[in-house]
């Protein structure tokens, strides 16, 4: 059910973050090493990142797997940046296809990606929140209709980890039932959320990496228990219980 990748820190190539590491988000896409629910992420990629002096970011998607578009190392030779976030898809079944169903998915300076499920996708998405019609997503995917309950949130003025924690919070409150790994930023700090998948963090060269699992097997790793959230940025990560949020502040 998907593999993503967030990076914070001195400009680095799209290749060097996505390509180059033995194990990295290219060969996620067919060979991933700790994915605990399905086995090939072939049903489309996304990259988003963002360029110097511009708080909006750029976003590659395509419905193809990661490894079947010719044009996606020598874009990535080339293109250099200081944020990114990256995703390629393995597609829950009865969701939609195509390039608006991959994340990134994009509002603002946002990027939003969800490696998970929300079982019982469509039925289980009525009335969990006061959001537009399910006809008004960028895609029919439980996603797209998971990061249209954390934009809201957003566009509100609510903290970016308070977003997140809530969103995940109001479903199962509304008996909603799934895998939540949410990963968020807006290229200065990466927020995430662990909730029944893998998630790993290094900080290293001055920058630090967020993905659902390592890139390579050198040190510095660390692996993110489940039910956490993790807010990082180059000088600092920190990772702290969901409910911690959820009752300090009363989510609901």
């Amino acid at each position: 059910m998907c593999r993503h990748l967030a990076y914070v820190g001195p400009e680095v190539s799209l290749k060097s973050l996505l390509i180059d590491p033995p194990y990295g988000l290219y060969r996620q896409a067919w060979a991933p090493r700790m994915q605990r629910h399905g086995t090939v992420n072939a049903d489309g990629f996304g990259i988003g990142w963002y360029a110097s002096g511009d708080p909006v970011p750029a976003r590659y998607r395509r419905a193809v797997p990661i490894w079947g578009d010719p044009s996606l190392p020598d874009l990535a030779r080339v293109t250099r940046s200081s944020a990114v976030l990256a995703a390629v898809r393995d597609a829950t079944v009865g969701t939609a296809l195509g390039e608006a169903a991959a994340a990134p998915f994009a509002s603002g300076s946002w990027l939003f990606s969800h490696n998970g499920l929300l079982a019982g996708w469509p039925a289980s998405a009525a009335g969990l929140a006061r959001v537009e019609p399910l006809l008004a997503l960028e895609a029919m995917t439980d996603s797209a209709f998971l990061w249209a309950l954390v934009v809201e949130r957003l566009r509100s003025g609510t903290a970016p980890d308070i977003a997140l924690a809530a969103t995940i919070d109001a479903v199962e409150a509304a008996g909603g039932t799934g895998r939540f790994n949410f990963l968020l930023t807006d290229g200065r700090t990466i927020v995430a959320t662990t909730a029944g998948d893998t998630l790993w963090y290094r900080r290293a060269d001055d920058g630090v990496t967020v993905a659902s699992e390592p890139c390579d097997d050198e040190p510095g790793w660390a692996e993110v228990p489940d039910r956490q959230l993790l807010t990082a940025a180059p000088s600092q990560v920190t990772v702290r219980p969901l409910s911690s949020l959820n009752e300090g502040i009363g989510i609901r």
